[in-house]
């Protein structure tokens, strides 16, 4: 568009404040001057910090490994991301408060890591404790024998209930 409105010759006034605005708007974002270069050095000096940071993570993260020893062998499993322990071994952190150790039962004891939640005490799934049974099923009232053997003489069939003759029915004042 601007090679269609190149010079002022031709233009209205109007046309000419909409082709200065245009001009302004077109250089909005851009930098001159000393702001410029204080610009690009710092998108260099961030350029470099997080090429720097993102190579050096990498690295890292490849090779870091847990830092927990069983028997006298270090753990050969990968730490979890952003700690120094993998997930077995996590609770030796003491600075850590994402993990607890599951308390289990007085039958089986159980050190397996829990991830906190909203409970008071995280368990795991094997001992994790349900919560009581909400519905109850109604119990089936026992019939007491004397009902059961009552005699049957005393009720009406459905025949003997039905009417033997139509009577019409008169009105009265």
């Amino acid at each position: 568009g601007s090679s269609l409105l190149t010079g002022p010759e031709g233009l209205m006034a109007k046309e000419r404040e909409n082709l200065k605005r245009l001009k302004c708007l077109r250089r909005y974002r851009q930098r001159y001057g000393v702001e410029a270069l204080l610009h690009r050095q710092l998108k260099e000096r961030r350029m470099l910090a997080t090429d720097g940071a993102a190579q050096q993570a990498h690295t890292t993260r490849s090779s870091q490994r847990c830092l927990a020893f069983v028997d006298d062998v270090r753990c050969s499993n990968q730490s979890l991301p952003m700690t120094r322990h993998c997930l077995a071994h996590i609770c030796q952190d003491t600075n850590q408060t994402l993990f607890k150790l599951c308390q289990g039962s007085e039958e089986v004891p159980c050190n397996k890591p829990v991830p906190v939640s909203l409970s008071e005490e995280p368990c795991c799934p094997l001992h994790l404790r349900l919560p009581p049974q909400m519905y109850v099923p109604e119990q089936v009232l026992a019939v007491p024998e004397e009902l059961e053997a009552a005699p049957t003489d005393l009720y009406l069939s459905a025949a003997e209930l039905q009417p033997t003759e139509s009577l019409p029915l008169e009105f009265s004042d």
